[in-house]
């Protein structure tokens, strides 16, 4: 499945994936018949692999939309999409979710006005969140802007290009999670 790790070569010919839908090796090209639990586990590594996290804090944020009130899946893909990096990602300032993650880390970032650094802070209604002035030149991100216009900020945060500043509006819905993630799977794997 298409998962678009690479950024801007995704959207052009030299995407893997369309070259060699398929994997690799000898053996690739073969018909290979998932087990019920293999579905469920390659649907988990999908997501895990989307936001470029660790089992261990993939687990710990299941466990926290598990203990929240509502729907376990939609809870989950709420929390992973209230990240930081994921959230710099969304309003366009990093090409891939991997840049944007070290964009966090390299402190180009503030939020409401306090530099952040922790690419896993949790967003909430209200925030706003600033790249900082002497960052707004930088080549990446500005590379970033250009491209960013092929993917649509969701309706949950709102970006303002002249002064790169993005606000959280609500809470994302899962409406807004355009990925093709089958959250059940992965509540059904983890409550096996």
């Amino acid at each position: 499945m298409k998962l678009f790790l690479k950024g801007e070569r995704c959207y052009t010919d030299k995407c893997s994936y369309d070259r060699r839908p398929y994997p690799p090796g000898v053996h690739g090209q073969r018909r290979v018949k998932f087990t019920e639990f293999g579905v469920r586990l390659r649907e988990k590594q999908k997501v895990r692999r989307i936001y470029g996290m660790l089992e261990k804090q993939f687990r710990r944020y299941f466990d926290m939309a598990d203990r929240q009130k509502g729907v376990t899946g939609e809870n989950f893909l709420n929390l992973l999409e209230r990240r930081l990096d994921s959230a710099v990602y969304r309003l366009g300032l990093g090409a891939t979710r991997a840049e944007s993650r070290q964009i966090v880390r390299h402190k180009h970032v503030s939020v409401n006005g306090h530099v952040v650094n922790i690419p896993s802070y949790l967003l909430r209604p209200g925030d706003t969140i600033t790249v900082r002035e002497k960052s707004k030149q930088h080549t990446r991100i500005e590379s970033a802007l250009e491209t960013a216009s092929r993917r649509e900020t969701p309706e949950w945060i709102e970006f303002d290009r002249e002064s790169m500043t993005g606000t959280v509006k609500t809470l994302p819905a899962r409406e807004a999670i355009t990925l093709p993630i089958q959250e059940q799977l992965i509540v059904e794997f983890y409550s096996r």
